[in-house]
């Protein structure tokens, strides 16, 4: 019998993780891999009934890639679901019924994400794939990914039909905390590679980027919301631009 062990990383999630890990208890094996929670996301997982393993965190990439080390030999595929995300049942038995076949050794999942409260089926968070559930030693995420990372298969790539359902913002509280980080991510990124801003780039791209997602990933299908998301996104533009011009100022660029 194929055995799949869930895994979800970690940090401070005492609000979602006893209804994550009650989602996965399809699974044989469900892992909390924390590190070192402050809060008491620990003592919720264990009395929800999963083992859990506290590793510290670097970045995503590299917990990604300790959690697999941590069950090489112990199970066959491994689920990764983030703590504010969850696995319905259509989902879970789509998963059970792919890992015993040989079509793939990895699997990418569309995913449900409800911004504000409410399901945003457009302006680029749908079909949102992940790639989550990998066959033990055919998968690895790449290093140098350290943000949206990027898991490198060792064979084919297949594709689920059901969604994760994931409550990734709760208001612009959150989202703008969330962006912020990002935005800086990217920023540095395009520093390290040369990247100059021009004049331009202040006003062109973040007019690209709304129109990108408000007309081409169809965000006024999302109504007013699509509008608010569209234009949000398109400040982080403006800002990664303006943080990219203060990295080449604080360099001596």
């Amino acid at each position: 019998m194929t055995h799949l062990t869930a895994i979800i990383l970690t940090y401070n999630e005492a609000r979602h993780i006893e209804a994550c890990i009650q989602s996965v208890k399809f699974a044989d094996a469900v892992l909390v891999f924390d590190s070192y929670s402050t809060d008491n996301t620990v003592d919720l997982a264990r009395r929800t009934g999963a083992d859990v393993i506290q590793h510290p965190f670097s970045d995503y990439a590299t917990q990604r890639n300790a959690a697999l080390d941590s069950v090489r030999g112990k199970t066959d595929w491994v689920l990764f679901v983030d703590a504010d995300e969850r696995v319905d049942a259509p989902l879970a038995d789509e998963i059970r019924r792919v890992i015993q076949t040989d079509e793939a050794v990895g699997w990418r999942i569309p995913r449900h994400n409800y911004i504000f409260g409410k399901l945003t089926r457009a302006t680029g968070w749908y079909p949102d794939y992940q790639t989550r559930l990998l066959k033990v030693g055919f998968a690895r995420y790449d290093p140098t990914r350290k943000v949206h990372e990027v898991v490198m298969l060792d064979g084919e790539l297949g594709t689920l039909t059901h969604p994760l359902t994931h409550y990734n913002y709760d208001n612009a509280r959150q989202f703008a905390q969330k962006q912020r980080k990002y935005t800086a991510y990217e920023a540095k990124i395009l520093y390290e590679r040369g990247v100059r801003p021009k004049l331009r780039n202040y006003i062109l791209q973040p007019i690209r980027h709304f129109k990108w997602r408000f007309f081409e990933l169809k965000g006024y299908q999302d109504g007013l919301h699509g509008l608010r998301l569209s234009l949000l996104m398109s400040w982080y533009e403006f800002k990664k631009y303006w943080l990219l011009r203060g990295l080449w100022r604080e360099n001596g660029g």
